[in-house]
């Protein structure tokens, strides 16, 4: 039974990864291969697009015509790392104190507060955009960055994931820091910051995902295209640029991979400490 398991895991997991190997196979690819099986789709002729995963005739035609002769993308992935960058510093700067607040609290508003960020958590960002665009677009900040990175900036999310890591600290540590005169400022940076380290890394690496991809936001707030996201930004695809459209979705997903692989670690740590907190309660 444990090697059924196994085969039934590597066997999800490469249906998982197929669509990757399906934008790597197409970036290296040639225009006129990509026509000859993606035809019947793109041009609507008759029959059934076909696919195979080996190309007939590798080319980096497509990579080098991307990063040689494509200078939106490079606007488009500066776009992305600035905003995605100001939003992670911005929620370590509010969200990491709110949830040692809320987690260090004894008084009976702390739970009810806690309890609410949860409901906003859940709650859909279709459901909130109509109040959040009527906001911005009283501030003067629709069509600009901060449309997007201020709304995150104080998301819900991360203050969830950081809560359970700060509750873990035992009260004797928080109790002996106060007796040797540590104050409240040097025990949360001195003491809960590095003990929860790793629930605030898996934060930051699920933020980093869940923003590099956000289409939602983007759309909405930002009508100039200089302005876009690379989630939001894919060449119209047609047989003459299919190849370029391969190229720029690699280059847009390699980003989070790296990010997935160096963080893998925190982020399952990051699971386990919340896995942990619900059986506790």
């Amino acid at each position: 039974m444990k090697y059924i398991g196994r085969l039934l895991v590597y066997f999800l997991g490469f249906i998982c990864v197929i669509p990757v190997l399906f934008v790597v196979t197409g970036t290296l690819m040639g225009n006129t291969e990509l026509a000859s099986v993606l035809a019947p789709v793109l041009a609507e002729e008759g029959g059934y697009a076909g696919w195979h995963m080996i190309p007939s005739w590798p080319t980096l035609k497509n990579l080098i015509a991307l990063l040689l002769d494509t200078p939106e993308y490079y606007v488009l992935f500066w776009n992305s790392i600035k905003v995605v960058t100001a939003i992670l510093v911005g929620q370590f700067v509010f969200a990491v104190p709110a949830a040692w607040g809320m987690a260090q609290s004894r008084r009976k508003w702390s739970g009810i507060a806690f309890s609410v960020y949860i409901f906003c958590m859940l709650l859909p960002f279709q459901v909130t955009m109509l109040s959040q665009y009527l906001v911005l677009n009283s501030l003067s900040l629709i069509d600009t960055h901060l449309s997007l990175i201020l709304p995150l900036v104080f998301s819900t999310f991360p203050v969830f994931i950081v809560y359970q890591s700060f509750l873990d600290i035992p009260p004797t540590v928080l109790e002996a820091a106060k007796i040797d005169g540590a104050g409240h400022f040097q025990i949360f940076c001195h003491i809960g910051v590095p003990i929860a380290l790793q629930g605030i890394l898996a934060a930051m690496v699920v933020g980093f995902l869940e923003y590099w991809n956000m289409v939602e936001q983007p759309v909405v707030f930002l009508q100039e295209k200089k302005l876009w996201t690379l989630s939001v930004y894919i060449p119209e695809l047609t047989v003459e640029n299919a190849g370029n459209a391969f190229a720029f979705s690699l280059f847009s997903l390699l980003p989070a991979v790296v990010i997935f692989i160096v963080g893998k670690e925190f982020l399952a740590q990051g699971i386990a400490i919340q896995g942990t907190g619900l059986e506790d309660k």
